[in-house]
Protein backbone atom coordinates (compact mmCIF):
# COMPACT_ATOMS: atom_id res chain seq x y z
CA UNK A 1 0.00 0.00 0.00
CA UNK A 2 0.95 3.13 -0.98
CA UNK A 3 2.14 5.77 1.67
CA UNK A 4 -0.58 8.06 2.46
CA UNK A 5 -0.25 11.95 3.52
CA UNK A 6 -1.48 12.81 7.19
CA UNK A 7 -3.65 15.52 7.13
CA UNK A 8 -4.35 16.95 10.64
CA UNK A 9 -8.15 17.18 10.80
CA UNK A 10 -9.24 19.31 13.72
CA UNK A 11 -12.95 18.94 13.02
CA UNK A 12 -14.92 17.13 15.74
CA UNK A 13 -15.46 14.28 13.50
CA UNK A 14 -14.91 12.43 10.89
CA UNK A 15 -11.45 12.35 12.46
CA UNK A 16 -7.85 11.59 11.44
CA UNK A 17 -7.29 7.57 11.25
CA UNK A 18 -4.38 5.18 11.92
CA UNK A 19 -2.95 3.47 8.97
CA UNK A 20 -4.43 0.10 10.19
CA UNK A 21 -8.02 1.35 9.95
CA UNK A 22 -7.34 2.93 6.46
CA UNK A 23 -5.66 -0.70 5.67
CA UNK A 24 -8.65 -2.60 7.01
CA UNK A 25 -11.19 -1.55 4.18
CA UNK A 26 -9.02 -3.63 1.54
CA UNK A 27 -10.40 -6.92 1.82
CA UNK A 28 -11.90 -9.32 -1.13
CA UNK A 29 -15.33 -8.08 -2.43
CA UNK A 30 -17.80 -10.02 -0.28
CA UNK A 31 -21.85 -9.76 -0.24
CA UNK A 32 -22.88 -8.56 3.23
CA UNK A 33 -25.77 -11.49 3.19
CA UNK A 34 -22.72 -14.12 3.30
CA UNK A 35 -22.57 -16.04 7.10
CA UNK A 36 -18.86 -14.38 6.93
CA UNK A 37 -19.77 -11.45 7.04
CA UNK A 38 -22.45 -11.79 9.37
CA UNK A 39 -19.94 -12.46 11.85
CA UNK A 40 -18.31 -9.05 11.78
CA UNK A 41 -21.48 -7.77 12.51
CA UNK A 42 -22.29 -9.55 15.37
CA UNK A 43 -18.53 -8.81 16.86
CA UNK A 44 -19.09 -5.14 16.25
CA UNK A 45 -22.35 -4.92 17.96
CA UNK A 46 -21.27 -7.12 20.76
CA UNK A 47 -18.06 -4.68 21.62
CA UNK A 48 -20.14 -1.99 20.95
CA UNK A 49 -22.45 -2.50 24.05
CA UNK A 50 -19.58 -3.84 26.36
CA UNK A 51 -17.72 -0.11 26.10
CA UNK A 52 -21.17 1.19 28.23
CA UNK A 53 -23.56 -1.96 29.35
CA UNK A 54 -24.08 -5.45 30.11
CA UNK A 55 -24.19 -7.52 26.34
CA UNK A 56 -27.33 -9.51 28.05
CA UNK A 57 -29.21 -6.79 29.20
CA UNK A 58 -28.24 -4.38 26.37
CA UNK A 59 -28.27 -4.61 22.41
CA UNK A 60 -26.64 -2.45 19.88
CA UNK A 61 -28.49 -1.91 16.62
CA UNK A 62 -26.32 -0.35 14.02
CA UNK A 63 -27.58 1.77 11.19
CA UNK A 64 -26.05 2.60 7.46
CA UNK A 65 -25.78 6.46 7.61
CA UNK A 66 -24.50 9.75 9.88
CA UNK A 67 -24.88 9.75 13.33
CA UNK A 68 -28.16 11.83 13.50
CA UNK A 69 -29.89 8.73 11.60
CA UNK A 70 -29.40 7.19 15.07
CA UNK A 71 -30.94 9.96 16.84
CA UNK A 72 -33.52 9.98 14.27
CA UNK A 73 -34.79 6.06 14.60
CA UNK A 74 -34.74 6.49 18.66
CA UNK A 75 -37.32 10.02 18.11
CA UNK A 76 -39.37 7.92 16.03
CA UNK A 77 -39.46 5.09 17.01
CA UNK A 78 -39.49 5.13 20.78
CA UNK A 79 -41.75 7.79 21.61
CA UNK A 80 -45.86 6.40 21.63
CA UNK A 81 -48.73 8.48 20.05
CA UNK A 82 -49.85 9.92 23.79
CA UNK A 83 -46.65 10.49 24.64
CA UNK A 84 -44.05 13.56 25.15
CA UNK A 85 -40.52 13.93 24.94
CA UNK A 86 -39.17 16.56 27.02
CA UNK A 87 -35.80 17.77 25.16
CA UNK A 88 -32.86 19.44 26.82
CA UNK A 89 -31.62 22.04 23.68
CA UNK A 90 -28.34 24.14 24.69
CA UNK A 91 -26.57 23.71 21.52
CA UNK A 92 -27.19 22.79 17.72
CA UNK A 93 -27.38 18.69 18.49
CA UNK A 94 -30.32 19.46 20.59
CA UNK A 95 -31.71 21.78 18.72
CA UNK A 96 -31.38 19.14 15.86
CA UNK A 97 -33.45 16.89 18.61
CA UNK A 98 -36.33 19.08 19.06
CA UNK A 99 -36.29 19.53 14.80
CA UNK A 100 -36.40 15.82 14.36
CA UNK A 101 -39.39 15.81 16.40
CA UNK A 102 -41.07 18.63 15.02
CA UNK A 103 -40.86 17.15 11.39
CA UNK A 104 -43.00 13.85 12.25
CA UNK A 105 -45.26 15.72 14.30
CA UNK A 106 -43.93 13.97 17.90
CA UNK A 107 -45.35 16.08 21.07
CA UNK A 108 -42.78 17.22 22.65
CA UNK A 109 -41.98 20.16 25.31
CA UNK A 110 -38.07 21.98 25.33
CA UNK A 111 -36.17 23.06 27.65
CA UNK A 112 -33.67 25.45 26.52
CA UNK A 113 -30.36 26.25 27.94
CA UNK A 114 -27.14 28.16 27.41
CA UNK A 115 -24.72 26.18 25.23
CA UNK A 116 -21.74 27.34 27.40
CA UNK A 117 -23.09 26.99 30.87
CA UNK A 118 -24.06 24.28 33.32
CA UNK A 119 -27.73 23.49 32.96
CA UNK A 120 -30.04 25.17 35.83
CA UNK A 121 -30.87 21.99 37.55
CA UNK A 122 -33.55 23.88 39.49
CA UNK A 123 -35.24 25.18 36.32
CA UNK A 124 -34.85 21.44 34.83
CA UNK A 125 -36.57 19.96 37.69
CA UNK A 126 -39.66 22.72 37.69
CA UNK A 127 -39.82 21.69 33.92
CA UNK A 128 -39.77 17.92 34.53
CA UNK A 129 -42.62 18.23 36.90
CA UNK A 130 -44.83 20.75 34.96
CA UNK A 131 -45.02 18.58 31.76
CA UNK A 132 -47.24 15.36 31.56
CA UNK A 133 -47.17 12.09 30.00
CA UNK A 134 -43.19 12.15 29.67
CA UNK A 135 -41.51 8.81 29.52
CA UNK A 136 -38.12 9.99 28.22
CA UNK A 137 -35.87 13.12 28.71
CA UNK A 138 -33.66 13.44 25.83
CA UNK A 139 -30.06 15.72 25.52
CA UNK A 140 -26.67 15.49 24.18
CA UNK A 141 -24.15 14.58 26.55
CA UNK A 142 -21.22 16.18 24.95
CA UNK A 143 -22.74 19.58 23.29
CA UNK A 144 -20.46 19.17 20.10
CA UNK A 145 -21.38 22.91 19.59
CA UNK A 146 -19.39 24.39 22.09
CA UNK A 147 -18.15 21.26 23.99
CA UNK A 148 -20.09 21.66 26.86
CA UNK A 149 -20.10 18.17 29.25
CA UNK A 150 -23.63 17.89 30.14
CA UNK A 151 -23.70 16.11 33.74
CA UNK A 152 -25.56 12.72 33.32
CA UNK A 153 -25.39 11.98 36.92
CA UNK A 154 -27.07 15.19 37.72
CA UNK A 155 -29.78 14.78 34.65
CA UNK A 156 -30.21 11.11 36.16
CA UNK A 157 -30.86 12.01 39.56
CA UNK A 158 -33.76 14.01 38.15
CA UNK A 159 -34.88 10.98 36.05
CA UNK A 160 -34.72 8.69 38.32
CA UNK A 161 -36.68 10.69 40.90
CA UNK A 162 -39.82 11.31 38.70
CA UNK A 163 -39.71 7.68 37.28
CA UNK A 164 -38.65 9.18 33.18
CA UNK A 165 -35.67 7.51 31.56
CA UNK A 166 -32.55 8.88 29.52
CA UNK A 167 -32.36 9.52 25.58
CA UNK A 168 -28.59 10.43 25.22
CA UNK A 169 -27.06 11.43 21.98
CA UNK A 170 -23.32 10.24 23.11
CA UNK A 171 -22.10 10.89 19.63
CA UNK A 172 -19.01 12.84 20.64
CA UNK A 173 -18.37 11.07 24.29
CA UNK A 174 -18.74 7.62 23.06
CA UNK A 175 -15.54 5.87 23.26
CA UNK A 176 -13.55 8.48 25.32
CA UNK A 177 -15.94 9.62 28.60
CA UNK A 178 -16.88 7.15 30.76
CA UNK A 179 -21.31 6.08 30.41
CA UNK A 180 -22.36 3.31 32.08
CA UNK A 181 -26.03 2.73 30.32
CA UNK A 182 -27.59 1.10 33.45
CA UNK A 183 -26.17 3.60 35.98
CA UNK A 184 -27.14 6.77 34.25
CA UNK A 185 -30.41 5.64 33.33
CA UNK A 186 -30.54 5.51 29.69
CA UNK A 187 -33.03 3.38 27.68
CA UNK A 188 -31.42 4.28 24.66
CA UNK A 189 -28.08 5.84 23.39
CA UNK A 190 -26.83 6.79 19.80
CA UNK A 191 -23.11 7.46 18.66
CA UNK A 192 -21.17 6.97 15.41
CA UNK A 193 -18.22 4.82 13.74
CA UNK A 194 -16.22 8.37 13.24
CA UNK A 195 -15.37 10.19 16.30
CA UNK A 196 -13.86 8.75 19.33
CA UNK A 197 -13.75 5.41 18.29
CA UNK A 198 -11.76 6.10 15.38
CA UNK A 199 -13.76 4.63 12.39
CA UNK A 200 -14.66 5.95 8.93
CA UNK A 201 -18.11 7.62 8.62
CA UNK A 202 -20.93 5.87 7.63
CA UNK A 203 -22.35 3.66 10.51
CA UNK A 204 -24.30 4.94 13.43
CA UNK A 205 -25.47 2.97 16.14
CA UNK A 206 -27.98 3.04 18.88
CA UNK A 207 -27.16 0.88 22.35
CA UNK A 208 -30.43 0.19 23.93
CA UNK A 209 -32.11 -1.38 26.82
CA UNK A 210 -33.32 -4.81 25.72
CA UNK A 211 -36.82 -4.04 28.17
CA UNK A 212 -37.50 -1.00 26.37
CA UNK A 213 -36.91 -2.29 22.74
CA UNK A 214 -39.53 -4.66 24.21
CA UNK A 215 -41.65 -2.20 24.88
CA UNK A 216 -41.06 -0.29 21.37
CA UNK A 217 -42.35 -3.65 19.91
CA UNK A 218 -45.42 -2.62 20.41
CA UNK A 219 -45.25 1.49 18.43
CA UNK A 220 -46.11 1.96 14.79
CA UNK A 221 -42.91 3.86 14.05
CA UNK A 222 -42.59 6.86 12.47
CA UNK A 223 -39.66 5.42 10.00
CA UNK A 224 -39.49 2.53 7.09
CA UNK A 225 -35.38 2.80 6.98
CA UNK A 226 -34.96 3.85 10.46
CA UNK A 227 -37.49 1.88 12.15
CA UNK A 228 -35.49 0.81 15.22
CA UNK A 229 -37.20 -2.42 16.23
CA UNK A 230 -37.44 -3.68 13.32
CA UNK A 231 -33.61 -3.23 12.70
CA UNK A 232 -32.86 -4.97 15.98
CA UNK A 233 -35.13 -8.01 15.73
CA UNK A 234 -33.92 -8.41 12.27
CA UNK A 235 -29.72 -8.16 12.61
CA UNK A 236 -31.03 -10.26 16.23
CA UNK A 237 -32.36 -13.29 13.90
CA UNK A 238 -29.72 -12.87 10.61
CA UNK A 239 -26.70 -10.78 11.96
CA UNK A 240 -27.66 -8.32 9.10
CA UNK A 241 -28.95 -5.33 8.72
CA UNK A 242 -31.90 -4.61 7.15
CA UNK A 243 -30.98 -2.85 3.82
CA UNK A 244 -27.09 -2.83 1.70
CA UNK A 245 -24.80 -2.21 4.50
CA UNK A 246 -21.49 -0.35 3.73
CA UNK A 247 -19.47 -3.22 3.67
CA UNK A 248 -15.91 -1.89 3.61
CA UNK A 249 -17.09 0.75 6.55
CA UNK A 250 -17.42 -2.17 9.24
CA UNK A 251 -14.35 -4.36 8.20
CA UNK A 252 -12.34 -0.63 9.17
CA UNK A 253 -14.69 -0.26 12.05
CA UNK A 254 -13.73 -3.95 13.26
CA UNK A 255 -10.54 -2.52 12.81
CA UNK A 256 -10.94 0.72 14.93
CA UNK A 257 -12.62 -1.10 17.67
CA UNK A 258 -9.75 -3.41 18.20
CA UNK A 259 -7.70 -0.68 18.43
CA UNK A 260 -9.63 1.21 21.06
CA UNK A 261 -9.98 -1.68 23.07
CA UNK A 262 -6.43 -2.29 23.18
CA UNK A 263 -6.27 1.01 24.10
CA UNK A 264 -8.99 1.57 27.04
CA UNK A 265 -11.74 4.16 26.88
CA UNK A 266 -9.76 5.63 29.71
CA UNK A 267 -6.74 5.76 28.06
CA UNK A 268 -7.88 7.35 25.04
CA UNK A 269 -9.58 10.16 27.06
CA UNK A 270 -6.22 10.72 28.87
CA UNK A 271 -4.70 11.01 26.05
CA UNK A 272 -7.22 13.60 24.32
CA UNK A 273 -6.92 15.44 27.93
CA UNK A 274 -3.16 15.68 27.26
CA UNK A 275 -4.03 17.17 23.88
CA UNK A 276 -6.21 19.73 25.20
CA UNK A 277 -4.21 20.72 27.93
CA UNK A 278 -1.59 21.65 25.56
CA UNK A 279 -3.96 23.36 23.24
CA UNK A 280 -5.84 25.41 25.88
CA UNK A 281 -2.13 26.22 27.33
CA UNK A 282 -1.20 27.57 23.94
CA UNK A 283 -4.10 29.94 23.75
CA UNK A 284 -3.68 31.40 26.92
CA UNK A 285 -0.12 32.54 26.26
CA UNK A 286 -1.07 34.15 23.34
CA UNK A 287 -4.02 35.83 24.78
CA UNK A 288 -7.05 33.84 23.29
CA UNK A 289 -10.36 32.89 24.88
CA UNK A 290 -12.26 29.83 24.60
CA UNK A 291 -16.33 29.75 25.31
CA UNK A 292 -16.74 27.25 28.00
CA UNK A 293 -15.06 27.17 31.10
CA UNK A 294 -12.85 24.50 32.45
CA UNK A 295 -14.53 22.93 34.91
CA UNK A 296 -17.88 22.35 32.74
CA UNK A 297 -15.53 21.50 29.51
CA UNK A 298 -15.79 17.83 27.88
CA UNK A 299 -12.06 18.38 26.68
CA UNK A 300 -12.91 16.93 23.71
CA UNK A 301 -13.73 20.07 21.36
CA UNK A 302 -13.39 23.95 21.91
CA UNK A 303 -14.99 26.95 20.83
CA UNK A 304 -12.33 29.32 20.29
CA UNK A 305 -13.50 33.00 19.98
CA UNK A 306 -12.10 35.02 16.98
CA UNK A 307 -11.99 38.63 16.43
CA UNK A 308 -14.33 40.13 14.51
CA UNK A 309 -12.26 41.28 11.81
CA UNK A 310 -11.33 37.82 11.08
CA UNK A 311 -13.02 36.09 8.21
CA UNK A 312 -13.25 32.34 9.53
CA UNK A 313 -13.32 31.07 5.56
CA UNK A 314 -10.23 33.19 4.40
CA UNK A 315 -8.67 31.35 7.79
CA UNK A 316 -9.77 28.24 7.14
CA UNK A 317 -8.50 27.99 3.36
CA UNK A 318 -4.73 28.84 5.25
CA UNK A 319 -4.49 26.48 7.51
CA UNK A 320 -6.03 24.01 4.50
CA UNK A 321 -3.04 24.38 2.66
CA UNK A 322 -1.21 23.21 5.34
CA UNK A 323 -2.54 20.16 6.05
CA UNK A 324 -4.84 21.10 8.74
CA UNK A 325 -8.76 21.69 9.11
CA UNK A 326 -10.57 23.11 11.04
CA UNK A 327 -13.90 23.90 11.74
CA UNK A 328 -16.33 26.71 12.11
CA UNK A 329 -18.79 27.22 15.31
CA UNK A 330 -22.68 26.34 14.63
CA UNK A 331 -23.10 29.53 16.38
CA UNK A 332 -24.66 33.30 16.05
CA UNK A 333 -22.52 35.29 18.07
CA UNK A 334 -19.41 35.36 19.06
CA UNK A 335 -17.04 35.18 16.06
CA UNK A 336 -16.16 31.87 17.20
CA UNK A 337 -14.03 28.70 15.42
CA UNK A 338 -14.05 24.97 16.49
CA UNK A 339 -11.14 22.44 17.38
CA UNK A 340 -11.20 18.58 17.80
CA UNK A 341 -8.32 17.04 19.90
CA UNK A 342 -9.33 13.61 19.26
CA UNK A 343 -8.52 10.85 16.63
CA UNK A 344 -5.11 9.87 15.28
CA UNK A 345 -3.50 13.44 16.09
CA UNK A 346 -0.63 14.28 18.50
CA UNK A 347 0.26 16.71 20.99
CA UNK A 348 2.93 18.25 17.68
CA UNK A 349 0.26 18.58 16.00
CA UNK A 350 -1.62 20.45 18.21
CA UNK A 351 1.75 22.46 18.67
CA UNK A 352 2.25 22.59 15.24
CA UNK A 353 -1.33 24.50 14.99
CA UNK A 354 -0.92 27.03 18.01
CA UNK A 355 2.36 27.73 16.23
CA UNK A 356 0.36 28.92 12.68
CA UNK A 357 -2.37 30.30 14.48
CA UNK A 358 0.10 32.93 16.26
CA UNK A 359 1.41 33.28 13.31
CA UNK A 360 -1.93 33.96 11.57
CA UNK A 361 -3.09 36.66 14.01
CA UNK A 362 -0.08 38.84 13.96
CA UNK A 363 -0.52 38.80 9.86
CA UNK A 364 -4.10 39.62 10.28
CA UNK A 365 -2.70 42.12 12.85
CA UNK A 366 -5.05 41.17 15.95
CA UNK A 367 -2.17 39.98 17.73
Amino acid sequence: MKKIKKNILLNPGPVTTSLLVKKAQIVPDICPREPEFGKIIKTICSDLTSFVASQKKYSTILFPGSGTSAVESIITSAIPRKKTILIINNGAYGKRIVEIAKKFNISYQEFKSSSIEEINYKLLEQKIKLTRNVDYIALVHNETTTGLLNNLNKVKNLAQKYKKNLIVDAMSSFGAIPISMKKHRIAFLAASSNKNIEGMPGISFVVADNNFLKKISKIKSKSYYLDLYEQYSFIKKNNQMRFTPPVQVLYALKKAIELLKKEGVANRYKRYCKMWRVLTGGLKKIGQKYLVSDKFHSKIITSIILDPKIDFNKMHDYFYKKKITIYPAKLDKPNAFRIANIGQITISDIKYFLQLFKKYLKTQKVL
